[in-house]
């Protein structure tokens, strides 16, 4: 049974995999050995974003006098490298667009979601959210429809019969470790899809922490969870020093569902009402009181 609030309405779902004896070593396996393939491509490649991209800026902000802070340096969910790809919407956008890539990100980024390992991952977690949501899942899919249709440029990282996500995160690690956070930009009574990857004891590490449940998950690879994470704290737990923790996440922004759902206009109004800067998330979410 899934975990339910008091008016009995599944709030979270711990999906596991499918009743597949192959399915560890045709997709949870080959997909972590995907990611590992693809993180060396974005990350070592001597034309990659790390030596034409993060350290080429820093360089210019450094010599204008603008050092980017130490604590701007470090990503708010963990200091594990990741790429998104799909489409979203915030941060004063006017209108939801694509995640923007070098060249080289964009090839191996879609080489990856074109694998069958996360084309089956999709799959799942698509049925997964049909079961056991499906009103919240029709929303989605028929939002996702509306914006294809009112612009055919933005990309689509599964076909819509696979997913109804409008982005997709891959979370190369080697060690991905995330702090206690929460997705503020995804919808908030929405899901976020979280598949666990690697070569790592599920016993001794890697499990999710739903801080305001007071839950402590068991997340072995290959399985796939749903939570609210708009509205709940979670991170995860370390692994040994010799094993690898990715993970594959799957989200859309609230932005998209205002933008289609105001007729594909942003609502003026509230503008500037929800702006936080990165320390000041970092500090709600770390003290909040949730009784």
């Amino acid at each position: 049974m899934p975990p339910q609030n008091a008016d009995r309405y599944a709030f979270a779902v711990l999906g596991g995999h499918p009743r597949d004896a192959n399915w560890g070593k045709d997709v949870a396996q080959k997909a972590a050995e995907l990611m590992e393939e693809a993180a060396d491509g974005i990350y070592g490649h001597v034309f990659s974003g790390v030596y034409y991209g993060t350290r080429r800026e820093e360089k210019k902000r450094r010599k204008a006098g603008k050092a980017t802070p130490l604590h701007e340096k470090i990503p708010r969910r963990g200091p594990h490298r990741s790429k998104t790809a799909g489409s979203s919407m915030g941060g004063g956008q006017e209108a939801p667009t694509n995640f923007f890539h070098s060249v080289l990100n964009t090839i191996v980024l879609t080489g990856l979601l074109a694998q069958e390992p996360f084309q089956r991952i999709a799959g799942f977690t698509n049925t997964l959210f049909q079961t056991y949501a499906p009103d919240l899942h029709l929303y989605y899919h028929t939002t996702m429809e509306r914006l294809h249709n009112w612009n055919k440029k933005l990309r689509r990282n599964f076909l819509p019969t696979v997913s109804v996500f409008a982005a997709a995160t891959f979370n190369f690690g080697p060690q991905t470790v995330t702090f206690p956070h929460l997705d503020f930009a995804n919808l908030a009574w929405g899901w976020c899809a979280i598949t666990a990857l690697g070569d790592f004891d599920p016993d001794l590490g890697g499990h999710i922490i739903l801080w305001d449940l007071k839950l402590i998950i068991r997340f072995p690879p290959g399985c796939t969870l749903f939570i609210p994470s708009a509205l709940v704290r979670h991170s995860n737990t370390s692994i040994q020093a010799h094993e690898k923790h990715f993970s594959f996440t799957q989200y859309t922004a609230a932005g998209i569902f205002r933008f289609v759902d105001n007729g594909f206009r942003i609502y003026r109004g509230g503008a500037n009402s929800c702006k936080i800067s990165h320390q000041s998330s970092r500090i709600f979410v770390r003290t909040r009181n949730v009784g």
